[in-house]
């Protein structure tokens, strides 16, 4: 029963109207008619854990199962009753918790095994004055891993007379071990009209002149807390003074939210793509007191209103909104797309979080709006594929002839032109390769050229299609379209041991774990027959890579010390040597290099740094082989 004014001092209105039996305790009717049924039937458990979000009533409703444990009745004959008196000796002393036998414990200061202990060797002794000694630990979840097996034991097989009550809003914390000893209840959160309705007669009662859509922004706020609403709106009716009509404005600039109609303005000035207008709105909505974050949360909350609205009209009343809202809803819902819908989420839900990491709240909110209105006037994948499906071929533009380079002037004598020439020269040109045509398909998909998945016969030695080596192995990759493992295995992969059937290597940290796995599923679908690959911790030879670069480096380190490339480099000053190829490895392919040491006939190719050329240093008598 709610004291009067007149004789308690003021009391914030969260625990003046605390609910002192299950009749006055809202939304939760579920969990009140399962208690009131086990009161009455006597089918008691001994302990309870009640969880659920903040402010919903979990220790309320702890108390009001104490009082209704131990009511002695107007009378003092009472028995247990699901509709506790209140005036009793046991309610009284319980509702001002001074009872000696309703013990309430806060689990967040007290987590340790001794306050644990100190309970447990309380649980021993009979009840003073009540019938059940009843113990409550509020935010049990906050109980150190110790403090619950010290627990568990009593908890599981306590004395007839004790009852225990968890509260917790963590539920996922608490060890299933504690979970399986006790019966569960789950508080819900109150629903939208429940507490407007619960907040409309507190405001009656304490004579404050607040208007309805007002408490509706207040129970939107509370997000189904009772406790949280109670105390949205003491401070609402603190903020106006006693004489002053609460109205929506004041709310809204206490709460710091944005006006719904503006809101509705901002948003299908987005869907628009009228990016200045959205701008210049989202600036007068931030400096009449709206919080950045707060409007994009306001413009989330519409998106998913709005597509609640399209794809379940039916269930427009789940989010509570007035009659102009809902028409305006319907009709705005009927002119977008889901696609247009979905994308406008998904870009508010990761700007939301930018907001709250940028620097700059509102540069950001700023950026997520200009995003929002660029992406409405993109097409939807349906309309690109029929845009696509319906625009007709247009004819491949030939390519433009690539210019060749300018000639740089001539600084020297036309031997040593030559000799320029000769080294420059590029290597004759591969083969075309020929390419099977692809059947084309309808829609865009007849674009994507897909790989042959058929092996490849390499021709190893021995058995056809047999790798004989590690290099023949990884050739087999390449040759059967697995660009993505032939990468693998030249990079990534340091031979141990091979052998045909077995292989034994070292996956560098770059490389997948499960690499063997794959090669070895490869493997036995190309060949025909069991290999076993093994993972090795062993350092084995260096990657193909690595090999690869070393015998270039080699056989730039061997060019360079060449006589014939020492007088070169000693007539062209600030010439160096960028490049060792051989005439006899142009029409061979990488993967099998002729030799490391050039031959007397290969080409060199030269970065010059210098265009100079000093006569001095140059012998007419030299021939072009001199120089190449």
């Amino acid at each position: 029963m709610a004291d009067s004014p007149d004789t308690q001092p003021y009391r914030v209105l969260a625990r003046k109207y605390r609910p002192s039996d299950f009749t006055s305790l809202i939304g939760q009717e579920a969990m009140v008619q399962t208690l009131s049924n086990a009161i009455a039937s006597g089918r008691l458990a001994h302990a309870f854990i009640l969880t659920g979000v903040r402010g919903v009533g979990k220790t309320t409703t702890a108390r009001i199962i104490a009082k209704a444990l131990n009511c002695s009745g107007t009378d003092g004959n009472g028995e247990a009753t699901a509709e506790p008196c209140g005036v009793c000796e046991n309610c009284v002393s319980i509702s001002e918790d001074r009872h000696v036998d309703v013990m309430e414990m806060d689990a967040a200061s007290r987590t340790g095994v001794e306050d644990i202990r100190e309970l447990i060797d309380g649980v021993l002794y009979r009840p003073v004055s009540a019938r059940y000694k009843v113990y409550i630990i509020d935010e049990v979840h906050m109980l150190s891993r110790n403090a619950f097996n010290a627990l568990l034991k009593t908890l599981e097989e306590p004395p007839e007379h004790v009852k225990f009550i968890f509260a917790t809003t963590e539920i996922r914390r608490v060890p299933v071990t504690v979970l399986s000893r006790c019966q569960r209840f789950d508080l819900r959160r109150v629903k939208f009209d429940v507490l407007v309705d619960h907040f409309a007669l507190i405001s009656e009662k304490e004579g404050a002149n607040i208007t309805r859509g007002a408490i509706g922004l207040i129970a939107h706020a509370a997000d189904g807390s009772v406790r949280d609403g109670l105390s949205l709106l003491d401070q609402a009716i603190a903020h106006s003074g006693p004489e002053t009509e609460i109205g929506e404005d004041i709310v809204r600039d206490m709460l710091g939210v944005a006006e719904r109609v503006q809101v509705f303005d901002l948003f299908e000035q987005l869907m628009k793509g009228e990016i200045a207008a959205a701008l210049a709105h989202f600036d007068a909505m931030y400096h009449a007191g709206a919080d950045p974050g707060t409007i994009l949360q306001d413009l989330a909350e519409l998106t998913h209103w709005l597509t609640r609205l399209k794809a379940a009209p039916d269930t427009a009343e789940a989010t509570p909104t007035s009659d102009l809202d809902l028409t305006r809803g319907r009709d705005v819902s009927s002119r977008l797309q889901m696609s247009v819908l979905a994308r406008t989420w998904q870009i508010l839900l990761k700007g939301l979080a930018e907001v709250r990491t940028a620097h700059s709240a509102t540069q950001a909110a700023e950026m997520v709006l200009v995003r929002i209105a660029y992406a409405a006037e993109l097409p939807t994948p349906a309309e690109a594929i029929a845009s696509l499906a319906n625009e007709p071929e247009k004819a491949a533009a030939p390519l433009p002839p690539t210019p060749k380079p300018t000639p740089e002037p001539a600084a020297t004598a036309e031997a040593a032109e030559a000799s320029v020439e000769a080294i420059s020269a590029p290597p004759p040109p591969s083969e075309p390769v020929q390419v099977d045509p692809v059947p084309q398909t309808d829609g865009p998909t007849a674009l994507a050229i897909q790989p042959s998945r058929e092996p490849v016969d390499t021709g190893f030695e021995g058995q056809p299609g047999i790798p004989a080596t590690f290099e023949d192995m990884v050739a087999l990759f390449s040759a059967n379209g697995e660009p993505l493992l032939h990468a693998y295995l030249v990079n990534n992969v340091h031979l141990v041991k091979y052998e045909i059937g077995k292989i034994s290597l070292r996956v560098s940290d770059e490389g997948p774990k499960d690499l063997a796995k794959h090669l070895s599923r490869c493997l036995n679908d190309w060949t025909g027959r069991a290999w076993f690959i093994e993972a090795s911790r062993e350092e084995g030879a260096a990657t193909l890579q690595q090999q690869r670069e070393d015998a270039a480096a080699e056989r730039r380190e061997a060019a360079i010390v060449h006589p014939l490339v020492q007088k070169t480099l000693e007539a062209f000053p600030g010439a160096k040597v960028a490049d060792v190829r051989s005439v006899a490895d142009r029409d061979a392919t990488p993967e099998t290099p002729e030799g490391l040491l050039p031959a007397p006939d290969d080409y060199l190719s030269y970065d010059y740094e210098d265009d100079s050329f000093d006569p001095d240093h140059f012998d007419p008598d030299d021939t072009e082989e001199d120089y190449i």
